[in-house]
């Protein structure tokens, strides 16, 4: 068994924690305070420093309990097991909080790429599109499992301290150190309302504690390290701020003036202490801190999606893991979507002056954005703090690494801490946070959340091994190229387990075949009541079966509620290479559910088809993502001794198929495909025809287009399927599995089709055939 190594020391934890937290918040936020308060600007970010701390000594208390990944949505599920309401408005605050925090992040980096970058001639692009692009992009740089490595965030922390600490030295040696002080001294303002404003929104700076505890799964001694971790890049980042706000109160830029520029104040401060190169220095050191931390907030929203999605308080996809990039793909996807749509929203539709939807009159802008995620992050942190009292008295006796002193006391001085700062934050952010979670909330109360395993399917009869072949147990065990086969009718159980044990042998690893028969409980029907008929049916597929396929074959019976969800969790639990099922003769939504959502390839195959069709293979010269997919596995079967087909089809009004070379370059290692450059009314005809001639199976992929006809497979597929019944012309249909790019590229490719067609349609020959697949 290959157990989880910890790689992350004290260095690194710490390094998360500064790094996140020097981020937006210190650029952006400086010129505002300043602006606002002067000197009293330090008192605010060191109210929002102590108040964070009290919640982070909570977040170090858990940490060292439960030394996972999760942060505070792990620690109330685990700490409020039974209450799933609550648990879930956790996640989804917390999921809310770290999007809207990202959103921040990129808007006010959107505000310093068109201040300083930008080119005047591109002034006229909506505000926000720098910041969405920049999403977009790391969007899909998580998704494909790009993240920076302990070494990297400690080589990015290290070049964000220096930028500011080179804006700092570039102060005092400007004014003089003793001036400096002096000045400094000199300019206090702000009453307590306002420096508590002040420190409402410079909360949102120092949140970057909550990465190393959500990162606590990965972190050497965690029950030790985290606390260190969080205490020391709290202080070393509230000592930093502190003097960042002296830079910018010695500044020779009237306060009037910082407070025009704003967002951006602090690169104009900056070119008035270190002149231009100062400038460029902090604006470079501005932007790179914003995506560095959005980036780190994007991984944080994501695994929380992910956990919300094992739980079920979220859809199950969302906990998938991508076989290729180990990422949780949809998770990312739907926190990048999110990220976007609250940048569109907060700052090109409803910015503070002007907007896209001006005559709306709803202003909000990034003071109301930073309100939006800020409570979404206050929300979630008062209950962690409730959470440490509840589970000091629930578990008396568990191990805990780190104690918060002072429990009760302090963690409810948290809670009223965060309430204090809730109040002090931009209504117009508050409200619009209180209304999207109320309405998250509702959703799910509406939704009910996505239902156990146990509660849709029970094993009925176990994973076994259908006869004692030598290694199968051990094969089982520890892996090999697995294939599922579900059998609804017994009958056909032989011809399909000698078709998947032909097709598992194209794999080098040691093939698996595993038969799964599941037995549909309809609703409102007691379990017990189907439990007989589904042993029998499972007893009578292994009679039927025998014990020389060449392959470690496993049977397995279910009776479940949802058949479709029993083969495709049976399918992820196992970790299947492949599935092997029929056409739907009765249950299309079933076929329709697993090619959709299966975690891997599919192929569907009618009830004639067999190993001994495997000998001539067909196969279309088609193009799309399901028909590239599997010429990888055709070729192999080639390799073997199959004989190949390539069938090149014309139409009476299109002309030659222009996929037909891309089609034989990836059948290599061949010794020869025979090309057949055939002419019929439609694709369908054509590939059928030739395929009752050469004899054989018809290979093709699943459709594109299937959500725009409403079809099984497609429109092609689906007329290969009807005809080939006539012409008794066995057919396998693959669906190659899909993530989030797929689905966007299936659903787009109809329309790049037709565009492709029309443009291209004056320059082409009449009669070159659409591309299919």
């Amino acid at each position: 068994m290959v157990e989880h190594t910890r790689t992350l020391d004290f260095k690194i934890a710490f390094a998360i924690g500064l790094g996140t937290m020097i981020a937006a918040g210190i650029f952006s936020l400086s010129g505002t305070a300043v602006a606002a308060i002067g000197s009293s600007a330090v008192i605010a970010f060191v109210i929002a420093a102590v108040i964070a701390g009290v919640t982070a000594a909570a977040y170090s208390e858990f940490a060292s309990v439960y030394s996972e990944n999760g942060g505070g949505y792990l620690f109330c599920s685990r700490t409020f097991e039974d209450r799933d309401l609550l648990t879930y408005s956790i996640g989804m605050s917390l999921f809310l909080g770290y999007t809207g925090t990202t959103a921040f992040y990129l808007a006010t980096m959107d505000e310093w790429v068109v201040r300083f970058l930008l080119p005047e001639s591109l002034h006229f692009l909506p505000h926000g599109t720098a910041g969405v692009a920049t999403a977009v992009l790391l969007g899909v740089l998580n998704a494909r499992g790009t993240e920076e490595s302990g070494s990297f965030q400690l080589l990015v922390t290290g070049a964000k301290v220096a930028v500011l600490l080179a804006f700092i030295g570039g102060a005092f040696a400007f004014r003089g150190p003793s001036v400096a002080v002096g000045k400094f001294a000199g300019n206090f303002g702000g009453g307590p309302v306002d420096i508590l404003t002040i420190s409402a929104l410079a909360f949102i700076t120092f949140f970057g504690f909550s990465a190393i505890a959500a990162s606590a799964g990965e972190i050497i001694e965690p029950k030790r390290t985290v606390p260190r971790a969080i205490a020391a890049s709290i202080v070393t980042v509230t000592v930093l701020y502190a003097f960042v706000i002296i830079a910018m109160v010695n500044s020779p830029i009237p306060a009037e003036v910082i407070a025009q520029e704003g967002e951006t104040a602090m690169g104009r401060v900056a070119a008035s202490f270190l002149g231009s190169i100062g400038e460029s220095l902090i604006v470079a050191g501005a932007i790179f801190s914003m995506v560095s931390a959005s980036n780190a907030s994007i991984l944080a929203a994501s695994s929380i999606g992910s956990l919300m999605g094992t739980r079920g308080q979220a859809p199950r996809r969302f906990s998938r893991i991508h076989p290729d990039y180990g990422t949780p793909s949809w998770s990312v996807a739907t926190a990048t979507a999110t990220i976007v749509a609250l940048i569109v929203f907060f700052i090109a539709l409803f910015p503070a002056e002007g907007g896209l939807l001006a005559g709306l009159g709803l202003h909000l802008g990034l003071n109301a954005l930073t309100g939006f995620a800020t409570l979404n992050l206050l929300l979630p942190l008062a209950v962690v703090n409730v959470a440490l009292i509840y589970s000091r008295r629930r578990f008396p006796d568990i191990t805990r690494g780190f104690r918060v002193p002072g429990v009760p006391v302090v963690p409810v001085i948290g809670v009223l801490a965060n309430l204090g700062l809730i109040y002090n934050l931009p209504p117009k952010g508050v409200v619009t946070g209180l209304v999207l979670t109320g309405a998250m909330v509702v959703v799910y109360l509406a939704w009910g959340g996505a239902p156990e395993t146990e509660d849709l399917l029970r094993e009925v009869v176990p994973e076994t091994p259908a006869a004692s072949a030598a290694g199968a147990e051990a094969t089982a065990e520890t892996g090999g190229f697995r294939v599922l086969v579900p059998i609804a009718r017994p009958g056909r159980a032989a011809r399909y387990v000698e078709l998947a044990a032909a097709l598992a042998k194209v794999s080098d690893e040691d093939p698996v075949v595993h038969v799964l028969n599941v037995t549909q409980v309809p609703d409102q029907t007691p379990w017990e009541s189907v439990q007989d008929t589904a042993k029998a049916r499972t007893e009578r597929i292994r009679s039927e079966l025998g014990d020389d396929y060449g392959v470690d074959l496993l049977i397995e019976g279910h009776t479940c509620r949802d058949v479709a969800f029993d083969i495709l969790q049976t399918a992820r639990d196992d970790d299947a290479d492949l599935i092997l099922m029929g056409y739907p003769e009765r249950h299309q939504d079933v076929t329709e559910t697993v090619e959709r959502e299966a975690p891997c390839d599919v192929f569907f195959a009618d009830k004639t088809a067999a190993a001994d069709d495997l000998d001539v293979i067909n196969i279309g010269a088609g193009g799309g993502p399901h028909h590239q997919a599997v010429l990888p596995l055709v070729n192999a079967l080639g390799q073997l001794g199959s004989d190949l087909h390539l069938i090149n089809v014309s139409t009476d009004d299109e002309g030659a198929n222009e996929a037909s070379g891309t089609t034989l370059d990836a059948l290599e290692g061949v010794e020869t495909t025979q090309v057949h450059n055939v002419r019929a009314g439609t694709v369908a005809d054509g590939l059928v025809e030739t395929a009752a001639e050469n004899g054989g199976v018809l290979v093709i992929g699943a459709s594109r287009d299937r959500w725009l006809r409403q079809a099984l497979f497609g429109s092609t597929p689906d007329e290969v399927i009807a005809l080939a019944a006539d012409r008794d012309v066995p057919v396998l249909v693959y669906a190659s599995q899909t993530g989030v790019s797929g689905r966007l590229s299936e659903r787009l490719f109809p329309v790049t089709r037709y565009l492709r067609k029309r443009l291209s349609r004056s320059g082409r020959k009449q009669g070159s055939s659409p591309d299919w697949n």
